[in-house]
């Protein structure tokens, strides 16, 4: 028996049990192997946190997307860019959902360059504008010139005899023919736009003066202006205007989207200045100050070597040559004939 497990046991000596088994470099890569194995599971993405991370990606994508959109359709109504109501269409009433918000009744004759009338119909609740600034700006279809037709007021009433603004009646002016799109803001927001076609103005359409303008200021001396009287420039600070008379610091300047003058006066002091602008193209009168001013400022006190000045914010309404009619205590003292294109 002893003789046989001697032999057993020679006999597997002389296999893979006898000496060493693994070399270091078996070794060192079976370690790596269990070790990767560990890290692997250990890194598995939990499939409930992928779907999670996924789901929230897509909902900012989609918020974005919306987002620009939106802000998209606002800036075309607000800049005047065709819209799903605001194409270039003929059309009296504006709707949304198949609903009129409003409508508008122009005058019959209406032409460029003339003071027209219209009645522009709300007809939705009043709550819906009361306490709120409303507004109107036209565009210009072929040139695209935007003017502000009708500056911000708030509205307290509703039209007389009516619950609401069923009867909101304004006059203004276009001064060119075509296509015309007027916009309706409610404090500062386009609320909705209409479509219409101004007739070509007459060749011999009368001047005519806005409602509000001083009862001193005469048709006659518009149709009596110098235009080859041009403004030039004098003085250390750029004065433009008519040397010894009358001058601005700043009708350089572009001065179609807003611009602060500073007026100068010669053989006067602390007066009334009254100041009209009148665009020789469209032959239409305009209230060129802002911000409440009305027509008639103060002039007082020297400055720049004049013997009055002032400070004032204007607009100029539209492109092309002007003549600015200044009035000092209600007579026409002079004229300042300028280029204004920017």
């Amino acid at each position: 028996m002893e003789s046989k497990l001697k032999q057993l046991r020679n006999a597997m000596d002389s296999t893979t049990h006898k000496g060493v088994h693994f070399t270091e470099f078996q070794k060192m890569n079976i370690r790596r192997a269990v070790l990767k194995g560990k890290i692997e599971k250990q890194n598995r993405p939990n499939k409930l946190v992928i779907f999670a991370i996924s789901t929230f990606a897509a909902f900012l994508l989609a918020f974005f997307i919306s987002t620009e959109l939106l802000v998209k359709h606002d800036n075309e109504r607000i800049n005047g860019a065709p819209t799903a109501h605001g194409q270039w269409d003929i059309r009296h009433e504006y709707k949304e959902n198949q609903d009129t918000k409003f409508s508008i009744l122009p005058d019959p004759k209406l032409k460029a360059a003339t003071p027209s009338g219209y009645i522009f119909s709300f007809e939705e609740p009043f709550y819906t504008y009361k306490g709120k600034d409303l507004s109107i700006s036209a565009i210009h279809k072929e040139t695209g010139k935007r003017i502000q037709v009708a500056p911000a007021q708030e509205i307290i009433e509703p039209s007389p005899g009516y619950p609401s603004l069923q009867r909101f009646s304004i006059t203004f002016t276009v001064p060119y023919d075509g296509l015309w799109k007027y916009e309706v803001y409610l404090d500062g927001k386009a609320y909705g736009d209409v479509v219409v076609r101004v007739a070509e103005k007459s060749e011999n359409a009368p001047i005519t003066l806005p409602e509000d303008i001083p009862d001193f200021v005469q048709i006659s001396e518009f149709e009596n202006i110098d235009w080859s009287r041009k403004a030039v420039e004098f003085g250390d600070r750029g004065i433009l205007g008519n040397e010894n008379k009358s001058g601005v610091i700043g009708a350089d300047m572009p001065s179609l989207n807003g611009q602060k003058w500073m007026w100068h006066l010669w053989g006067v002091t602390d007066v009334d200045l009254t100041i009209v602008g009148f665009h020789r193209e469209s032959k239409t009168v305009h209230k060129i100050l802002t911000n409440g001013m009305g027509w008639t400022i103060r002039a007082y006190g020297p400055n720049n070597g004049a013997d009055a000045h002032t400070p004032s914010s204007v607009k100029i309404p539209l492109k092309g040559e002007w003549a600015i009619m200044l009035y000092v205590d209600g007579k026409l003292f002079d004229q300042l004939i300028y280029d204004i294109n920017e």
